[in-house]
């Protein structure tokens, strides 16, 4: 098990292209840490941005009767992926990682799959 630092510092070692990762509580908006962010890029402010679109996809599959789970989100940018996994189980119940790609070094798929596997062994 992991906690939350070692999961972020392993999101953004081990995943090709990762260039900022963070844990966000998306029902107060806050960061529970971060990793990568710079002067260009604050990550403090993509995860209160990014929380607004995780409540609005939540809000829309109550609305249309989806009695399903989002297991994650991607936006493409022209030269990001910006990748937000929800956590599942009780314990990561109002938490999702947040992950910033660099397009030109990133495989979507691989980089899906890695996330997964920090979001398993992360102990909140």
């Amino acid at each position: 098990m992991a906690n939350t630092e070692a999961a972020l510092k392993d999101a953004v070692t081990s995943i090709e292209g990762a260039t900022a990762a963070a844990l966000v509580d998306y029902t107060s908006g806050m960061a529970l840490g971060t990793i990568g962010s710079t002067k260009d890029f604050d990550l403090e402010v993509a995860a209160a941005g990014n929380t607004d679109v995780v409540r609005s996809k939540l809000r829309t599959m109550e609305h249309l009767g989806l009695k399903d789970e989002i297991e994650d989100v991607l936006i493409t940018l022209g030269t990001q992926y910006h990748l937000i996994r929800l956590l599942s189980g009780r314990a990561g119940n109002g938490l999702f990682l947040y992950l910033v790609l660099d397009k030109s070094r990133a495989n979507l798929a691989m980089a899906r799959h890695q996330l997964k596997k920090i979001e398993a062994e992360l102990e909140v």
